[in-house]
């Protein structure tokens, strides 16, 4: 299959590139192998000092590709599933070297919530942001739900959560869940600049500097992502997860039970 995350090194920065178009870069079972092993990659390259990840075409990612759910066999169980995803975007955590997001169109869902476990993301005037999963019967589970709780606190997660609420560019600038906001066509070179400034310091003191604002917050990402994997693994074995999937099948109402 052709790559649909890429990588390139440009001297000492590093560009990842969402690239399914079609799907408005969402992701499936393959672009998540691609990118845990460009993650792996970049944990290993000692020559790389700034990273940044953007995405082709109209938006960064739309999320999960459902079209592609189901479609790859396993024997891994649905706890193995998570545990493996959960360990491939850690990988993120183990860099020595920052990670720069740069959003167009939509982030919604796991691919949001990637970009939430970065460290800087900027945006194009356009984003919009979106955590839709209550909707199909999940919750997020990709930890960034707790780093949004340490950006915007209790309303507005519960709001983004269980309401589904759509941010816009300058409503995420507003709560410092992006540090910029830059119109679309400028957008990949602000990225770059950025980069570029990062890659100009001294490595140890980019290392260190990253390493004090990681202590402040990973623990609890650590904790959050913990209580996702138990917690949606309970949802996948429940009454009301399985009522969801028969009502939408037989065209009903769901009659849920809490349970």
């Amino acid at each position: 299959m052709t790559a649909q995350v890429t990588l390139q090194i440009d001297g000492p920065i590093a560009v990842i590139t969402n690239d399914n178009q079609e799907k408005r870069n969402a992701f499936t079972d393959e672009m998540d192998a691609q990118l845990f092993d460009i993650l792996g990659e970049l944990r290993a390259n000692r020559e790389v000092r700034a990273v940044i990840w953007r995405g082709e075409g109209h938006s960064w990612s739309s999320g999960r590709d459902v079209g592609s759910i189901g479609t790859n066999k396993t024997e891994l169980t649905h706890h193995e599933l998570m545990t493996r995803g959960h360990k491939g975007i850690q990988q993120l955590f183990d860099m020595d070297v920052p990670v720069i997001v740069a959003i167009q169109g939509w982030a919604i869902g796991g691919s949001f919530q990637r970009a939430l476990l970065c460290d800087i993301r900027i945006a194009a005037e356009d984003a919009r942001f979106m955590l839709p999963e209550t909707g199909h019967g999940v919750i997020p589970d990709t930890g960034g739900v707790g780093r949004l709780f340490q950006m915007c606190g209790h309303g507005v997660v519960s709001d983004m959560v269980l309401c589904g609420r759509v941010l816009s560019a300058q409503e995420a600038l507003s709560l410092g869940i992006v540090s910029r906001v830059v119109p679309r066509e400028e957008l990949d070179a602000t990225a770059r600049e950025m980069a570029e400034k990062v890659a100009a310091a001294p490595a140890v003191t980019i290392k260190m500097a990253r390493r004090v604002i990681q202590h402040l917050s990973e623990p609890e990402i650590r904790t959050s992502m913990a209580d996702e994997l138990i917690y949606q693994t309970f949802i996948n074995r429940s009454d009301d997860f399985a009522e969801l999937r028969a009502a939408r099948a037989e065209g009903r109402e769901p009659i849920y039970k809490g349970s």
